[in-house]
């Protein structure tokens, strides 16, 4: 949190709540260890070895998301060259799933043009198409699987 407050990063990029529940009974066992005894180097290497896993999976999670961005890109310029752009690319990376008015805001398109585009993403592979309500999202399941998996990096 000292990096987002000091303007460094935008967001805090470890996670280190995900390694702690997953650790908990060690957290609380070396944490009450610490308050009994005084003892803080045992916690302390606990913690380390947080933000080093947590670190290691960061890293492994970032240079998935590059090679899957990349093989998007490839395809796209090579399937797709008259709809591809940036920042068609960057807006199915922004989150694991688009809609259709995120298309439209961010690539400032008409309406038919962002379905259009989707539906050419679908074609060739890149996006699911799942009807939740009234809403159409467009899911980018290479992303949504890295995502779901960096626990297991």
């Amino acid at each position: 949190m000292y990096l987002v407050k000091q303007g460094l990063l935008k967001i805090p990029v470890l996670y280190l709540s995900r390694y702690i529940n997953q650790n908990k009974s060690d957290y609380y066992r070396l944490l009450q260890a610490t308050r009994n005894t005084g003892d803080w180097e045992p916690w302390l290497m606990f913690m380390l070895e947080g933000v080093e896993q947590t670190a290691k999976q960061t890293v492994a999670l970032i240079e998935g998301i590059k090679t899957v961005m990349q093989t998007f890109k490839q395809k796209m310029r090579s399937e797709l060259p008259k709809i591809y752009s940036q920042d068609l690319l960057n807006n199915i990376f922004r989150h694991p799933y688009t809609k259709i008015d995120f298309v439209m805001t961010e690539l400032n398109v008409s309406r038919i043009t962002a379905i259009r585009y989707l539906d050419q993403l679908i074609a060739i592979g890149l996006l699911e198409k799942h009807k939740i309500g009234r809403d159409n999202y467009y899911i980018n399941t290479a992303l949504y699987n890295l995502l779901s998996n960096v626990h297991q990096k």
